[in-house]
């Protein structure tokens, strides 16, 4: 038997694209204001100065962590239409990665908004609990409706028609 694995096993993962590096970010900004009530300026600071920040996408980890942090209650008000319980109730995680997402898709146009979804379900998986990417799936599927609707229906249409 061979010691030698697979060229697939091998395989280094793809290097993280600077826009998921950002995402990763902002999330971790946003977990310590949900949870600690922090500053906006001082999580900035402390995000800034984890590893990694150099190869993020500056713009739009700021646009993330303050949009996010500024905009919370007309985020959270998206979210409610499509959650069955109070945003208060989410994890910290959940919480951040639906408040991405949902920023992502209302403010981030350049952004389709399946990878608004996939992003933030990513982050869910990666930093979250066991099913709560179910659930951010889901939550944001049902946003897109709301917030994206000429794009969803197109997609819709498209799948319909292929």
């Amino acid at each position: 038997m061979s010691d030698a694995a697979p060229a697939a096993a091998r395989k280094k993962p793809a290097p993280k694209s600077a826009r998921r590096r950002s995402r990763e970010l902002a999330l971790q900004g946003l977990y310590q204001w949900l949870v600690g009530g922090a500053d906006t300026a001082e999580i900035e600071a402390h995000m800034r100065e984890q590893e990694g920040f150099d190869k993020c996408d500056r713009e739009h980890f700021d646009a993330l962590l303050h949009g996010c942090i500024d905009g919370a209650a007309a985020l959270d008000a998206v979210l409610a239409r499509h959650t069955d319980r109070k945003t208060a109730q989410l994890s910290p995680i959940e919480h951040g990665a639906l408040l991405i997402g949902v920023y992502e898709m209302k403010f981030c146009l350049d952004v389709p908004y399946r990878v608004a979804i996939n992003e933030a379900v990513e982050l869910a998986k990666a930093f979250g609990g066991t099913d709560g990417h179910k659930f951010v799936n889901g939550v944001l599927d049902k946003a897109a409706a709301d917030l994206r609707p000429a794009e969803v229906a197109a997609r819709r249409a498209a799948k319909a028609g292929g």
